[in-house]
């Protein structure tokens, strides 16, 4: 299968979890980026058993909010990665909770809408980013980055050398500094 076909699949899948609350479309793609989401949480320094508490929390998350992906604004694989990656934010900062005498004792504040705005634009502009690169980089950027892939497992996957599947990414990677700024 490829890739364009697997990303139209995963796109039919949510569709199929929005629509009709599809429970075989769901473990699906939960048996897809589950261990994928795992993998993602524990290069970006989660523990195993703290990646896969979130992994869960992710998924769970994309049956609950599967009404609000757009395949317009980001790939299924980039909405559910950008779901952990916020999901890793949420967690670092309850790690750095204080102890319970310097709790501020009162309501609980709003969070700064300027900051969720800015967020939601700069996930935005990421996608957006993203959907811009060529078939052949955006398909190893979200296999590298997004899944649990090395260069070396993508090259064995693709049958691309090494140096092609490197040269690509790096591409990729300038693209999107470029895109970004």
């Amino acid at each position: 299968m490829t890739d364009k076909s697997d990303r139209s699949d995963w796109v039919a899948l949510m569709r199929a979890i929005r629509d009709h609350r599809d429970e075989a479309a769901f473990a699906e793609l939960f048996q897809h980026f589950a261990p994928k989401v795992k993998g993602f949480l524990m290069k970006s320094g989660s523990v195993a058993s703290q990646a896969e508490e979130c992994a869960q929390d992710v998924m769970a998350t994309v049956w609950q909010k599967a009404h609000l992906f757009d395949p317009s604004r980001a790939s299924v694989a980039t909405w559910i990665f950008t779901i952990a990656r916020n999901r890793r934010i949420d967690g670092l900062r309850k790690d750095r909770q204080p102890e319970p005498e310097d709790l501020f004792w009162g309501p609980d504040s709003e969070p700064d809408q300027a900051d969720v705005y800015e967020m939601q634009q700069e996930n935005a502009r990421l996608g957006r980013a993203i959907a811009r690169l060529p078939e052949a980089q955006r398909a190893l950027i979200e296999r590298a980055f997004f899944g649990d892939l090395t260069h070396r497992e993508l090259a064995a996957e693709t049958g691309l050398p090494l140096g092609t599947i490197k040269s690509r990414i790096r591409l990729a990677l300038d693209r999107l500094r470029q895109h970004m700024s």
